[in-house]
């Protein structure tokens, strides 16, 4: 299997609300037309919804996942990979992708997209966390206005990255 050279990171939560899970489901329908592939963090909810839209149009997934069993990871990842982190895992979910789109999310998507903005990956946000920091001129989320604007943004803020 070659993976498509464009990866990008979708990060949100295990237990999303049926809107949250539709949304992340198209993100994925429609990185795998583009030829992206999907790293996530291999599980539930968001996870497993960019993963089953991403296989629909023939998308790669990868997850990343928390413990040693492959048998955790959602029936549509093609590439398990296992970490026995925890949540550490987050920061390799975010540093696989050239961009990330985090759709919804707790407390571990925060987290992604502090790592994600500490390092300087772009982070596309689909009604997500909208963080605010005194003297700051962004909060440094790229909103999208739906899952086509959010996989746009995305891949045009991977295109433009270095390395």
């Amino acid at each position: 299997m070659t993976l498509p050279k464009t990866v990008i990171a979708v990060i949100g939560g295990s237990e999303a609300t049926p809107e949250a899970l539709a949304l992340a489901e198209e993100v994925g329908r429609e990185l795998g037309r583009r030829g992206a592939a999907v790293v996530c963090g291999g599980l539930a909810g968001v996870m497993e919804a960019v993963c089953r839209g991403a296989k629909e149009t023939g998308g790669t997934t990868i997850g990343i996942l928390p413990g040693r069993e492959h048998s955790a990871a959602n029936s549509w990842v093609d590439i398990p990979i296992l970490t026995n982190m925890g949540y550490a895992r987050n920061a390799i979910v975010v540093y696989t992708g050239r961009a990330v789109i985090a759709v919804d999310g707790a407390y571990g998507t925060l987290s992604e997209i502090g790592h994600a903005l500490g390092v300087g990956i772009p982070v596309i946000g689909l009604e997500t966390w909208t963080l605010f920091r005194e003297g700051a001129m962004d909060n440094g989320i790229i909103p999208a206005k739906d899952p086509l604007d959010a996989v746009e943004k995305a891949l045009k803020a991977a295109g433009s990255r270095d390395g």
